[in-house]
Parts: structure tokens; C-alpha cells; sequence
């Protein structure tokens, strides 16, 4: 098993290496940093910070969002979500999905997540024997329609024209690299306050969720109060 571990964390490795020097002006680092705020748009960092790596069409990503999702909404303002895209290669149609989600968030960012879920939703559309035989421009066009949806139907044809765009091929480019430079190779992968949290993934209910950052945001409080105590005094 240690040995296994290993081999792993090497073949991490040598990935990211491979992407350093093949990547050429593709792996600059990009204008923003990689991912999508959940709800309030921007990253408080007085909050615990939680990451999840997905792709829109594994059902484990799938499975493991509501639990997250209902923690998230528990906590409310003490904890801040940023989701990052990995398009996984092995996930029939997982990079179309992606830069569907990055198109979005550039013209509504407020649809990116009801997209996410959509995908989460219509995952068997998607992959397998669905779209076997299924043209790539036949599948595009549905999955346009359908985060237009999302958007809004005055997007149409600036998501249709998004596909078109080399930005947004960049940018679900960038993603996976940079999933790859922190050494995920699959999905779902969390991450809290920027340690990677091991042995959950799917299987992280809501009350694995909880046990995670209540101590956190305990700890968080009890630093806040004492600082507080020290203004007075």
C-alpha cells in the first residue's frame, strides 16, 4: 500500500514536470486565479477556506456536492468556497462541460452554479453510450441551450459564440493544469485552508462536513475574542 502511495505521488509529479516543459506560453500564470466563487463572489480571508476540485460529469463530484453544499449554507459567512474544474480525460465530453461553465461564469457569474448542478442533474446525457454516436458539434448545441437555461435566454449567442472563442478553450486549458500543478488527478479533491483533506472524497456527508469545520470556526472565534480582550486591555 505504501508503496502504491508512493508511485502515486511520483506519477503527480511527473505530470506537473511534463506541463512545465511541454505547456510553453499556455502555462504562464493567468490574469485571475483559477476557479469559481460560491454566492457572495469574492474569497473573505478571514473564513475557512474550501476547495473542491469537480468535474461536471463524474457522478462522484456529483455525489458529493449536496452534503458540501448543505455545510456550506450552515456556516453561511464564516466559510468561503471556491470550486476549481477538472476536466477529467476519461469523462466522454468532461472538457466541453467545462468551458460551458467557463463561458457562463464570464457572462452571469451568478448561473455558474445552477449550470454546475444542471450537469450534475443531466450527467447520463453526457458520457457513455448517450453520445456514442453523437457528432461533438451535435452535443454542443445541447449543452448550449441548456446553459443558456442557466443564463438566460438573452445569452444565447454569446454563449454559442463562446465555443468559438480561444479565451475560453485557454481558460479550460489553465484549469486543469493548474489542477495538475497541485498534484489532483481526480475528482472529487478537497481542500481546506490550503491542506489537503484525505480519505473523504464521495463519501464526506453532512456530518463529516461538520466535524471538519466546526473546530475551525471555533478556533477562528476563540482567536477573534482574544484579540478583542487585548484591544480593551
Amino acid at each position: 500500500m505504501k508503496m502504491l502511495q508512493v508511485a502515486i505521488v511520483q506519477l503527480a509529479a511527473l505530470q506537473v514536470f511534463v506541463i512545465f516543459l511541454s505547456g510553453g506560453a499556455d502555462y504562464i500564470p493567468p490574469s485571475r486565479l483559477d476557479g469559481f466563487v460560491y454566492q457572495n463572489g469574492y474569497l473573505d480571508l478571514d473564513t475557512v477556506l474550501i476547495e473542491a476540485f469537480y468535474d461536471p460529469v463524474c457522478p462522484y463530484s456529483r455525489d458529493s456536492w449536496p452534503p458540501l453544499k448543505q455545510a456550506l449554507h450552515h456556516h453561511s459567512s464564516r466559510v468561503s468556497f471556491l470550486l476549481h474544474l477538472l476536466p477529467l480525460p476519461y469523462h466522454d465530453n468532461a472538457f466541453v462541460a467545462t468551458r460551458a461553465l467557463h463561458i457562463v461564469n464570464t457572462l452571469n457569474a451568478s448561473a455558474t452554479f445552477p449550470l454546475l448542478e444542471w450537469f450534475f442533474k443531466h450527467q447520463e446525457k453526457f458520457y457513455g453510450a448517450q453520445t456514442r454516436n453523437l457528432s461533438r458539434a451535435s452535443i454542443v448545441d445541447e449543452i448550449v441551450k441548456s446553459a443558456t437555461e442557466a443564463a438566460g435566454s438573452s445569452y444565447y449567442n454569446a454563449i454559442k459564440h463562446g465555443f468559438n472563442d480561444t479565451k475560453t478553450d485557454y481558460q479550460t486549458r489553465v484549469s486543469f493544469k493548474y489542477a495538475a500543478s497541485r498534484g489532483v488527478y481526480g475528482t472529487p479533491s478537497f481542500y481546506v485552508n490550503g491542506f489537503l483533506l484525505p480519505d473523504t472524497g464521495a463519501t464526506a456527508d453532512y456530518k463529516t462536513w461538520r466535524k471538519v469545520i466546526d473546530p475551525l470556526v471555533g478556533v477562528k472565534k476563540s482567536i477573534q475574542n482574544e484579540e478583542s480582550l487585548r484591544f480593551f486591555l
